[in-house]
Formats: structure tokens, sequence, C-alpha cells
């Protein structure tokens, strides 16, 4: 179960991009009331093979007490058991307009639209207008952020410069409402009417600060606007001033131009994304859809206003929530429904909005009524047929509960939302599809997109964008233009770095940053000690065990190592409790150094189990392996890196590359949430303890709120150095943290409290004379940069710290891994704290060096090994121990 090659986490997230660098098919809400036009027979879309036709899904037996309505053909396709009355096809514009809530308590009326969201002119379409300064991370002593190693390579990347043109300024402007207005929605619907005779270019409006091109006339200037139930508001426009052309308003203007022309170009907005339904990939044998679209994004970068252009893809399963309603049975019907359906994401078709599920509410069914605004009751069935001429086939289905966000109660958005299962398209994919080996080929086979692919494909889309008139009126509209070709810059590929093995052997991890071959036929740097080494087993697997273990003693002497001769206990059965009875008396009589637990099939339950007994009950080290396994076609393969592991889990290493700086502790902190109790999360902390940084001192803490998570983490940073005093005699001379897990808009946040925090504590206790030399790196690896060489992917250690990297930070990107198929993904580094005073191409060799040191992958990593650890280990507590580990493993990588 744990070699799983390359040293790829279980725990990744889904729709995250995938080790070998291609963008995985991000899981996906399915399509919207009504399908795009058909495909013509035997015609080729932009994506490759034309639409398969549409399968029909087998019947299902409908559960007692629901029943399968039975469905009116309508004039056009439909998804979901709701009709649709009337026309409206998938690129209907009319489909992607702001929601009417359907809830209880809270319903708009009727002549009310909500625009709360931001849809509709002045509107940031998807979330609250962003009125936050750019958070400034560069330190204001660093020059130049550029390094000079390595040699130059001529690189392209996925993004159009904007170009402009003419010359206009961006006005603010306050809005006041007489008497007050509490509800943003209703304020922009408002003054959408009041400015109807108004000469304005376009606007931003958040609810209170309006931004404009044009100057407004009078100033200051009173409008009169009459609410739905009549009463008179007055709206008083007062300028305030002109913004600067370097504020970020000019960003979010640029943006909302661009994905207005997303809309022009017949793309359907899903969620917060825009997809291209006419070119969707039918999957008909797995009941799904593949919607291919486009991700965009205008910033400013060093030199330019750069427009990000990614591919992506949107998952539409053609099932909706009422489906899994149907498919649970049994007297524990709703409790199988709740743990299915809480905590998932839905789509409701009928205005492409996404919900968290919280709840199911058996109390209410869409025949439930709620009070309108105006004091009259409606049920959930008028409500749909008048606002969105949806008829409700099933009355007696109860309702899903979604719980608003604090920053949507703020925008105007209820406390609770309730929706109609039948109305809700489920989205993503669940565990047991993922499993489906054929379902994940066939979307890796339209996902996973090779350089030249991607660049043909933006290079589509810059055409298409072109040739569509209501696209470039709208561009010169505002005296606007978009470079027609990627950019292109200079980037630097980093020399080839040495491995440093056993007896001091030294060898080149070569172009490809993959040493496997040399790493089987030379000792490892440190082994670790094996005297009692025990394996559990089933007493059918016995045989195959035993072959498996003198691959794995060839595989260690290969390696230099001696395992000695593993003692086998077989058991009768594969219970989990007959598992850890046996551990129990293994490790009571014998005192092992490593209990092997070979498994018949991958159960989530024993395996926490297992690792329960082993790393938190009894502090010993274990290695659960899949008994198919043990006699697979490339067992010698598994036998290594299973051997591998092995002596990394009793305190070994099996190699370590050279490190420039002496007395230096290397920190990876990284965060998961817990998924026995979703209010609480687990941080795993690691920390180097030797020069070669091959041993570390390891800790997880809970925490439930983002105080407890700073406090730990300097905690924690005392602790370690503490350690590393112990083992070298003195503290570290200097530290640098990788921290993992943080967006761009908590950057401030960590700075302010975990580096204010760290930096006050070891200042208090520790290094009291103020030379405390300390680096704090984010680590980014969900970023939609891509980078392009002028053969394919760029090779390993290819670094890029200019023309795309960000102004107000020290930032630099790495390409650590060497990519065969797909695209390669960089990682993103951002330097918000360094009084080390190392200079930037120090640092950038210094964080390519450590993507070498991950021990689960005889090759580089995307990340850097500590930052890699601390995921592995958090990912380990918050999945399956659900508490830290004993004491006696800290010193050890049991996590791997």
């Amino acid at each position: 179960m744990e070699p799983r090659g390359k040293g790829r986490a279980r725990g990744r997230a889904r729709g995250a991009v995938q080790q070998g660098g291609q963008q995985g098919p991000r899981p996906g809400p399915a399509r919207g009331p009504a399908g795009p036009p058909p495909q013509a027979p035997g015609q080729q879309v932009p994506w490759g093979r034309p639409p398969a036709p549409q399968a029909q899904p087998p019947p299902v037996q409908a559960a007692p007490g629901w029943v399968r309505p039975q469905m009116q053909a309508p004039p056009a396709p439909l998804v979901g058991r709701g009709s649709r009355q009337g026309a409206g096809g998938g690129g209907d514009t009319e489909a992607i307009v702001e929601q009417q809530r359907v809830l209880q308590g809270a319903a708009e009326g009727s002549g009310t639209q909500d625009k709360s969201r931001g849809a509709g002119n002045g509107g940031v379409r998807g979330r609250t207008t962003i009125r936050g300064e750019i958070t400034r991370t560069r330190p204001a002593t660093l020059e130049s952020k550029q390094g000079s190693s390595g040699q130059q390579i001529q690189l392209s990347a996925n993004y159009f410069a904007l170009i402009q043109a003419g010359k206009w300024s961006l006005n603010q402007y306050r809005v006041d409402f007489n008497p007050e207005i509490d509800h943003t929605g209703q304020k922009k619907a408002l003054l959408r009417t009041g400015l109807q005779n108004v000469q304005i270019l376009g606007y931003l409006f958040d609810g209170t600060v309006l931004y404009t091109t044009t100057r407004i006339q009078p100033d200051p200037l009173e409008v009169f606007v009459q609410t739905a139930n009549g009463e008179n508001v007055r709206i008083t426009i007062r300028l305030v001033g002109d913004v600067a052309w370097t504020d970020n308003h000019y960003i979010q203007l640029f943006n909302i131009i661009i994905r207005k022309c997303l809309t022009y170009m017949q793309f359907q907005l899903v969620g917060r994304n825009y997809f291209d339904p006419n070119a969707r990939i039918s999957l008909p044998e797995h009941k799904m859809e593949l919607w291919p679209g486009y991700y965009t994004s205008m910033r400013q970068h060093e030199r330019d206003i750069l427009m990000n252009c990614d591919v992506q893809f949107k998952v539409m399963r053609m099932d909706n929530v009422y489906d899994m309603l149907l498919e649970c049975r049994g007297a524990n019907m709703r409790k199988e429904f709740q743990s299915k359906i809480i905590g998932s994401i839905v789509l409701t078709y009928y205005n492409n909005k996404t919900y968290r599920i919280d709840d199911v509410d058996f109390s209410k069914t869409p025949e439930s009524t709620f009070t309108m605004r105006d004091g009259s009751q409606m049920s959930f069935i008028q409500y749909c047929n008048q606002k969105y001429n949806i008829n409700v086939q099933v009355k007696d289905q109860p309702m899903l509960v979604s719980r608003s966000k604090p920053r949507e109660i703020r925008a105007g958005m209820p406390e609770t939302v309730l929706l109609v299962p039948e109305l809700c398209q489920l989205t993503g994919l669940t565990d047991r599809q993922r499993e489906n080996f054929h379902l994940m080929r066939a979307l890796a086979d339209h996902t996973r997109v090779g350089p030249q692919g991607r660049i043909e494909k933006l290079m589509e889309f810059s055409r298409r964008m072109r040739n569509s008139q209501d696209c470039m009126n709208e561009i010169r509209r505002w005296d606007l233009n978009v470079a027609d070709s990627l950019v292109r810059f200079t980037g630097r590929v980093l020399p080839p770095e040495t491995i440093v093995g056993g007896n001091n052997a030294k060898y080149s991890a070569g172009n490809q940053a993959d040493w496997t071959k040399e790493l089987r036929a030379l000792p490892m740097f440190v082994p670790g000690v094996m005297q009692k080494f025990a394996i559990i087993c089933p007493s059918k697997f016995k045989g195959p065990c035993q072959e498996f273990v003198q691959c794995l003693q060839r595989s260690a002497r290969g390696m230099s190592w001696d395992i000695g001769q593993p003692r086998i206990f077989d058991i009768p059965d594969d219970r989990s409790q007959t598992y850890l009875d046996q551990m129990e008396n293994i490790i009571t009589k014998n005192n092992p150094h490593m209990i092997m637990c070979v498994v018949p099939n991958a159960s989530q339950d024993r395996y926490s189990a297992i690792k329960k007994k082993g790393c938190v009950d009894r502090g010993v080290p274990t290695q659960v392996i899949l008994a198919k396994n043990l006699s697979s076609k490339g067992v010698m393969s598994i036998a290594t890196k299973v051997a591998i592991q092995l002596n990394c889990k009793i305190g070994g290493a099996p190699w370590t590359v050279i490190l420039p700086l002496s007395n230096l502790m290397i920190v990876g902190y990284d965060v998961c949430r817990d998924t026995a109790n979703k209010g609480r999360s687990f941080g795993g902390m690691v920390a180097s303890l030797d020069r070669q940084a091959t041993r570390y001192y390891s800790y997880t803490t809970e925490h439930k709120f983002e105080e407890e998570l700073s406090d730990n983490f300097a905690a924690f940073l005392l602790l370690a150095c503490q350690r590393f005093k112990d083992t070298s005699g003195r503290y570290p001379e200097r530290i640098l943290i990788y921290r993992d897990g943080v967006g761009d808009g908590q950057l401030q946040y960590v700075y302010e409290h975990e580096v204010v925090n760290i930096k006050r504590k070891l200042t208090e206790e520790i290094y009291k004379n103020n030379d405390l030399k300390m680096a704090f790196i984010v680590v980014s690896k969900r970023i939609n940069t891509r980078i392009f060489g002028e053969r394919g992917n760029p090779p390993p250690g290819t670094v890029v710290d200019d023309v795309i990297t960000l102004p107000e930070r020290y930032d630099f990107f790495i390409v650590s891994q060497c990519v065969r198929q797909g695209s390669v993904a960089p990682t993103s580094y951002n330097v918000i704290e360094d009084t080390m005073g190392l200079p930037p191409d120090r640092m950038q060799i210094l964080t390519y060096k450590l993507c070498h040191m991950y021990y689960n992958w005889s090759g580089t990593v995307r990340v850097p090994a500590p930052c890699q650890y601390a995921h592995k280990l958090a990912f380990l507590v918050a999945q399956s121990l659900h508490r830290p580990a004993h004491r006696a493993l800290e010193n050890v990588l049991y996590y791997l």
C-alpha cells in the first residue's frame, strides 16, 4: 500500500496538478439546463475527437418512499429531474445571470434581482469587489532578485501582454443612500437604475465606492430611485479623486473586460470559470462529459500587465442528487444519504451556482412554504416555477441545506439556503470513480495536454478572441489591445546535482534528475540497524510473502544494507482486530524494530487501525503493503522502494546532496484537515537536525483556530532549535522555513501572525542579541503558470525570476522535476521574510538542492523535501491517526 511511486501523497487535492505536471481533470458540476447544439455527424471539434452519441443511463430502482418521476419529452435535452420551460440553449447568456436564492424566510421578491455577488454592470462576478491593497513582501533592501548561475535558455509562458493604446483615468466616487440600504445587491440594482440616463463608459461598484472612467456631471450628483415597495431613495454620488495607474482597481476592471469577452465567445459560466459546451467530449460509458475551457487572470507583472491564460477542464456528471437519494435503500436510508451528500459540492443547473451541502432537512419538501419579503407565503415549487420556469416533479423529496459563509452573509446572502435535490447536479469524482482505472485513463487521454498542444490551444484562444467582432469592439472601446503571441523571456538551467551515497560515493543526478539505477548498485548514505524485523501476513499469502522477502533481501544487499532474516507471523484472517492482536503480541514479546503488514486490499479502516497501533499506541514503525504487490511484474522495483522506506523509518538515509551552509536548520510546514472532525486541523512540522539534512525532528499539533496555528508553529521552532542543539552542540545559526498551504489572500495574515510571532518568541528565548537569521518562504504548487521550452517541457533545474514574476514580491519559479507526459507545472516560491543574508542566486540553488532529498522517490520532486515531509506527516495524522504519534518516533521518518 505504501510504495506509491515518486512520492505522491494519497491525499492530493481533487483536481490538483499531477506529479507528472499535467493538469488533471478538475472535478466539476454537470451541464446546464439545456445542452449545446448537437454536432453534425463526424464533425471534429477543436479539442480532438467528436462527441459520442449520448448513452441512456440504466434505470435505477426507486427506494421506498421516493419514486423516480416520469420525464416528459422536452424540446431540448435536459439534465436533472426538473423540466425547463421555454427556449434556452447551453450558450444562452441568460444562463449566467445572478442567482435568486430559493430559501426559507429570505427569498427575494420577484421584482428585484439579487446582484450581491457582482453580476451585471459594475460588479466582479463570483466574488465581492476587492478593495485591499496589494500585499507587498519584497524587502526594501533587495536591489535585485535575479540570480546568475546556470545556463541560459529561451522560454515562453502562458501569458499574453496587455497593450495600452489610449490614455484614460479611473475616478473614485463615494455613493450614499438615504434612507440607508443594508443589502449590497439592492444597492447595486438601485444605482444601476439611477445611472440609466448618465453617460458612463464603464464602472465598478462595491456597495459604497464607485469607480468609473468618465467624470460624472454634475458633481455631486443626486438621483431619486423608487424601490419595489414604492419607497423613494436618494442616491448621492460625490467625487473623491483619481486612482493611480498602479492601483489594483485597474486590474479588476481589465479582468471584468476579459470575462465579458468570454461571454461574447460563447463560453458558458460554470461556477466561477468559463467552459466551451460546443467542444464537449462525451464519455457515455462512464456517464460523464468533459468540457474544455480557459482560465484567465490579469495582473501587473515585472514590467507589463500580463493576462495569464491556461487550459482547464470540467468533469460534468450526468447524475444528480436525487439519483443518489434513490440509490440509498434499507432502514438506514436517511443516514446513508446524509453520509454521502454532506460535505459535497453541488451545482444548481438553472443558474450555474455551486453550494456546499451542510445538512439534509427531512422535515421540509418542495411543497413547504416560506415567507417572502412582502410577507406573503410561497412554496418552493411555486417559486421555482415563477422565477426559473422550472417544474419540480418530485413533491416529497427532502431539502438540502447549505450554510452561507460569513463574507457571503455580509454581501447580502441569507444564513441558510434550501435546495431541491432534483435540481442539483453532483460535482467531482467519488473515491470509487477515482479507483476506476479505465475512467481515469479516459480522462487523462484528453486532459493531459503536452507543451505543443497547450501552446496551440492558447493560440487558438487568441485567434478566437480576435475573430470575434464583439470582443474586439469591447476591448477597443477601452483603448486596449492584447498581444497575439505568448510572452517570451530568458531563463536559466541549474547544473545537475551531485548525489552522495555511502562510503562517500558520488554520482550525478543527470539531466533527467533520476538516479534510480545508481542507487540500486551503491551503498546507502546511512544504513539503519535492523535486527528484529517482523512481518504479519494472512496464511493464504504466506508463500508469495516468503518470495518477496527474498527479493527484499537481494535489493537491500545491492545497497549494502543487511536487513537480517525477517520473521513471518501468519494470521488466520484479515480482520483489523486480528492484525492488532498479533501486533500487540509481537511487540510485547519481541520488541521489534519494524513491523510490516501484508493486507489483501486498500481498506482505509484497516490501514488506520494498524497505523494507530504502531505509531500512536506502541511507538513502533510500521509498513503496510498490498498482497498483489508481492508477486507483481515489477516486484524488484517495489522491493527497492520498500527497502528504502524501511531504512528511513528506523533512522537511516539512502542519499544526500552537498549543502554549502553549515549550522543550518531547514523547516517544512503544512496543514491538513482532520477527516474525522471537520472543525479541526493538524499541522505537520519537520526540522533538519544535521548538516546533510538526513535526520529530522517531526512534530504535529492539533488546532481549531488560526491563532492556535501560529502559536503552535512558534512553539515547535523553539523545540526544534533545542533538538538541533542537543544533536550538534549549538543552536542553528540560520533557519530556513518552507511554508506550504498559503493562498494569496493569506500572505498578509501569515506575515503578521506566524512570522512576527516566530521572530518574537525566538528572539525572547534563544536569540536574545537580535542575531536571528531566518528566511520564511511560501511554497505554491497549485498555480496556473505554465512554462514552455523551445522543444517541449523545460529541463529540471529551470529557474525563472523575471518577466512573469511580481514586482511587489521576492519570488521565483523553479521547474524541479522531469515531465515526459503533459505540461510541466513550475513551483512558485515567495520569500516574505529574509534576514539570512543569502543572495537570490544562492537561495534558488539551495531550494533546488532540497528538491533532491525526498526519500520516497529517487528523483526530484516539486517542492523541497522538508515541505513534502511535512505534508506526508500532516496527512497521515489527519487521515488515519487523528492524534499525534508516539514520542519515540519523533526522530524518524515513520510517515513515509
